[in-house]
């Protein structure tokens, strides 16, 4: 016996992942303290290192940082590479 099952229209599925796509965000559940390391998803510009010294929380997920070869910046918590 051969059980044939309907196939999704192509328009339907690429929708699908569309919307999972879309709708997809990552939690990070790391907890950063002051004088870590940390790696950032994009560094400050094309001299600069892609990690971060934490200096002090400036508000919650919002920290004072120092870059290599950038300098001091502020950077939110969703920035870190997770």
């Amino acid at each position: 016996m051969v059980t044939q099952f309907a196939s999704m229209p192509v328009n339907l599925e690429s929708e699908v992942q569309k919307s999972i796509v879309t709708n997809w965000n990552p939690v990070c559940h790391i907890t950063y303290n002051r004088d870590s390391w940390v790696k950032l998803s994009q560094s400050p510009n094309i001299y600069s290192e892609e990690e971060a010294l934490l200096l002090c929380e400036k508000s919650s997920g919002v920290w004072v940082s120092w870059v290599p070869g950038y300098g001091e910046i502020i950077l939110d918590k969703s920035e870190f590479y997770c």
